[in-house]
């Protein structure tokens, strides 16, 4: 089992804030779906910033789990279809 280290937090963080970057929205401006997607988006960069701020207070495993929370939501936008992982099957779970 690998221990969890800051630097394998902050490996999560980078992946994670290359999936939110990467991430196009494919859903029609206005529209519920839009809207549906803002707050999963809202979501993501919420817990993202609760990683960093567990992080900060050496709260390694709380940092870890914010993180992946953080990933999820940008990635089930991906897997909806709301949003374009761009073929990347890397970062997301591709539909």
């Amino acid at each position: 089992m690998e221990a969890l280290t800051v630097e394998r937090v902050q490996e999560a963080m980078n992946i994670t804030d290359a999936a939110r970057t990467k991430a196009t929205p494919l859903v029609v401006p206005g529209s519920d779906e839009e809207r549906r997607l803002n707050d999963m988006l809202r979501m993501c960069d919420d817990y993202r910033k609760d990683a960093a701020h567990f992080l900060e207070a050496g709260d390694l495993v709380r940092a870890f789990g914010a993180v992946y929370y953080a990933h999820a939501w940008v990635d089930a936008g991906v897997r909806i279809g709301w949003l374009d992982g761009h073929g990347d099957d890397e970062l997301f779970t591709l539909p």
